[in-house]
């Protein structure tokens, strides 16, 4: 069965040209560990809720966009097998270590998908 790993980030308006170049980087990486999906998108109609939304749960702060992404794997195992080499790759260490996010903020999971794909 597949698995999905989801993310929601924030990103500064002003380095969004940079996390899609990092995001075009990625996408090989991915789908070279196994990934037979990837989708990155930038927020358009996100709002800032009273009690909950994409922008609260990831505090974004004024000029920061809300990125929602996920990966699809095979499944579960390929998926913790694939990150554990991915935390590795030295190609990604330099990207990390100039990323145009604050990960501190970034919100992960893993999800079962029970309808489509």
């Amino acid at each position: 069965m597949p698995y999905v790993d989801g993310f929601v980030i924030p990103v500064p308006q002003d380095r969004l040209e940079d996390y899609k170049r990092m995001a075009r980087t990625c996408q090989p990486i991915w789908k070279e560990y196994g990934a037979i999906g990837y989708a990155e998108c930038v927020g358009d109609d996100v709002p800032y809720g009273e009690l909950t939304s994409f922008p609260r749960a990831i505090q974004a702060e004024n000029g920061e966009l809300v990125i929602l992404s996920w990966v699809i794997w095979p499944t579960k195992a390929h998926r913790d097998d694939a990150n554990a080499k991915i935390q590795k790759d030295p190609r990604l260490k330099e990207m990390m270590e100039n990323s145009p996010f604050n990960p501190k903020r970034m919100i992960f999971g893993g999800f079962e998908p029970f309808l489509g794909l």
